[in-house]
């Protein structure tokens, strides 16, 4: 039987944290925001919420500005400073993201975990919960507030405050592979991984803090490719798509 895309008890997960890197809001040079592309997330994102599934979205912002530039002969700005202005950056996708859904019809909230109140709200918990369960988007922009902290630890920080089901790590690749598959034709494509075998075997999947944490609640991690149309629909109803992280090995 054909499951039915708009019925909320064929989802595998009922509440999710979507995390996109900011390049995938960029063109193929992987710098700005391209309409194309913010456009076709939107539509991915927009079918996932039609099924009845609560989306909370946590946006990189390495497609306007990355920390680590400022380093070596740059080292002008401290490292900290040029974390808070990635978390700003990231405010910047936030904000283009936001109008992009809108504008197809999705009800949307920015939650920002430095205060910025003249453009959006400020991340409290309880209200984050309020606005996924009335059916609003929610994108989560500036990490957790701090500096050397990644937007992958973000998610799977946010992913555990807000009870998600599952972190939804969107990349350009079918999933997890033991090596670069752009670089080596060979290499292989795992359908399931434990957090220890992405620790042994170096996969840079997330980083190692995010995996930690992951690691330590139980909270499953799903790598797909997002370019691939539908598979975002296809992650939160549990087919098979990517590779899935969890404490043992995902059951046949």
């Amino acid at each position: 039987m054909p499951i039915d895309a708009d019925s909320p008890t064929s989802l595998q997960y009922k509440r999710v944290i979507l995390k996109l890197s900011g390049e995938s809001l960029a063109d193929s040079g992987g710098r700005g925001i391209s309409g194309e592309e913010s456009g076709q997330i939107a539509q991915q994102i927009k079918s996932a919420h039609k099924s009845g599934c609560q989306i909370a979205i946590v946006i990189g912002g390495g497609n306007i500005l990355r920390g680590g530039q400022f380093s070596g002969a740059n080292a002008l700005v401290q490292e900290a400073t040029a974390h808070y202005m990635g978390m700003l950056a990231t405010v910047i996708n936030s904000l283009a993201m936001q109008d992009t859904l809108e504008s197809i019809g999705l009800t949307t909230r920015v939650m920002s975990a430095v205060a910025m109140d003249k453009v959006c709200e400020t991340f409290i918990r309880r209200r984050a919960i309020e606005h996924l369960e009335k059916g609003h988007v929610v994108i989560l922009a500036a990490g957790i507030g701090n500096p050397f902290v990644t937007t992958d630890t973000a998610a799977a920080q946010r992913a555990l405050e807000l009870d998600a089901d599952v972190v939804l790590k969107a990349t350009r690749v079918d999933g997890v592979y033991s090596d670069d598959p752009e670089k080596n034709p060979h290499a292989v494509l795992y359908e399931s991984l434990t957090y220890a075998e992405v620790i042994q075997k170096n996969l840079k999947v997330m980083d190692a803090t995010a995996i930690a944490l992951c690691n330590e609640h139980a909270k499953p991690i799903l790598v797909f490719n997002f370019k691939k149309d539908g598979n975002i629909v296809k992650a939160i109803k549990g087919d098979t798509v990517g590779t899935w992280i969890g404490s043992t090995q995902k059951p046949k």
